[in-house]
């Protein structure tokens, strides 16, 4: 039967939220690699991608990033809402029995890292469509990536998530059409704002029931968004889904003194 979903939805405050970027004349300053160490930058089929620290002044604290061209994809600043995605999503499995769990997207490895703290996970695989993200992981550049590549419950799977989802033989290339516990997702900024056009099938009912032959009976599919909830996507899930909801996870906001 259909799987229960729940959407994990924070407030975030935009200005609080985006990074700062030096203007052209900054970079030319030699004071500014002072704010900004460029750690890795690679070209990917959907344009260069970049891990970089910067000093993030209003806060006094480093950030760690990663950026696809000048988009702000991911940051260790703000993840109270990458943790509550594998929480909210697992915690919605009453049962105790051993779990097998796909994450969607790897970012810094905050969702996937919370999914390996729950108990019951037995298996967990990582789909992550950009191979340089998978190597700073494996090279211990992002902090966490030891623990997850460490883990022998933990699997990194090159991919793409949205073609692994529309097609018969799934997540795990070992193991074809397996079934999972749960599918946690945090790739797109939200359902109607998509890294790339050709995401957006996936969010139509097409594309959730294509999802849904990977789950078992009463599995859950937890997703994350940028926006606000939305009814209609939600009345769309519940169309699809056994039931649906959408969850707000407010962002923690600290200052120092």
């Amino acid at each position: 039967m259909s799987a229960a979903q729940f959407m994990i939805r924070p407030y975030v405050d935009d200005h609080a939220r985006k990074p700062i970027m030096p203007t052209s004349s900054e970079r030319e300053r030699p004071e500014m690699s002072r704010f900004f160490e460029e750690l890795d930058y690679q070209p990917t089929a959907i344009g260069p991608i970049s891990l970089r620290r910067r000093r993030e002044l209003r806060l006094d604290v480093d950030v760690l990033e990663i950026l696809l061209g000048d988009e702000h994809l991911m940051s260790d600043l703000f993840t109270t809402s990458e943790v509550a995605l594998a929480e909210y999503g697992l915690g919605a499995i009453a049962d105790n029995r051993p779990l097998s769990v796909v994450v969607g997207g790897l970012g810094m490895g905050f969702t996937a890292d919370a999914a390996l703290n729950d108990p019951r996970i037995e298996s967990l695989i990582i789909v992550e469509k950009l191979a340089p993200v998978i190597g700073w992981h494996e090279s211990g550049l992002i902090p966490l990536g030891k623990r997850l590549d460490d883990d022998p419950k933990c699997r990194f799977v090159e991919g793409d998530f949205f073609q692994m989802a529309a097609g018969k033989t799934g997540f795990d290339p070992v193991e074809p059409a397996r079934k999972f516990d749960a599918i946690l997702l945090d790739i797109d900024h939200a359902p109607d704002f998509h890294l790339a056009p050709v995401h957006a099938g996936f969010y139509q009912p097409d594309g959730l029931t294509q999802l849904q032959q990977h789950l078992t009976d009463g599995g859950i599919f937890a997703l994350w968004s940028n926006d606000p909830p939305d009814a209609a996507f939600t009345t769309m899930l519940q169309s699809v889904f056994r039931s649906a909801n959408a969850v707000n996870v407010p962002l923690l906001c600290f200052a120092k003194v």
